[in-house]
């Protein structure tokens, strides 16, 4: 008897628990001006990919500064969620097959679904321009342009602090500014720690 008053308590209470956590989370959510973020993880070339040949492995550090440009949008639907302006600044230290940095300016548009809780899926894609001093001989420059596109997960630990989870397709090539021109098609496996304002 004790032992399922006790169980039934605990129930009742997770889940006053939940509730609570996804008020506040879904209230942060829809509320937040802007966001602060740093990511790490690891890339790898896709040889075979369109032209990419060169297997090329690198390190990522990526930190970013989001602005959401909407309130909440479709509200009470499924694709309930918020615009988003991602500026990234990122740093690929090239380990494979050869010590380099590829490193640059991305810009990014995301949507982020608002409508589960403490749970932030999102999207992304977007572009930049990038350098890098990793001087293959099939690259043509060391001034490269890319685009990329994602998807991501956070969860608020707290109201305003996410935790998250990435994965990006990533490009770069030269666009035919020089010869040749290898395109390194890779993906990126990412992540990292989100604060909300």
């Amino acid at each position: 008897m004790k032992r399922g008053y006790l169980g039934r308590s605990l129930w009742a209470a997770w889940l006053l628990f939940v509730t609570v956590s996804s008020t506040e989370a879904a209230e942060t959510a829809a509320s937040a001006k802007s966001e602060l973020a740093i990511l790490s993880g690891y890339g790898i070339t896709h040889r075979g990919f369109g032209d990419t040949r060169t297997q090329v492995q690198t390190v990522d550090l990526i930190g970013r500064f989001g602005w959401f440009l909407s309130d909440e949008v479709g509200v009470g639907s499924w694709y309930q969620g918020r615009h988003e302006l991602l500026t990234e600044l990122p740093l690929h230290l090239v380990m494979d097959p050869k010590t380099a940095i590829i490193t640059g300016a991305y810009f990014l548009g995301s949507w982020k679904f608002t409508s589960l809780g403490p749970w932030l899926p999102y999207a992304f894609a977007g572009g930049g321009v990038v350098y890098t001093n990793l001087n293959l001989p099939t690259m043509g420059t060391s001034l490269n342009f890319s685009y990329q596109g994602g998807t991501g997960l956070q969860y608020l630990i707290r109201p305003d602090l996410a935790m998250v989870g990435e994965y990006r397709y990533h490009h770069i090539s030269n666009a035919g500014t020089g010869t040749p021109n290898e395109p390194l098609n890779s993906s990126h496996f990412l992540v990292g720690i989100s604060q909300l304002f």
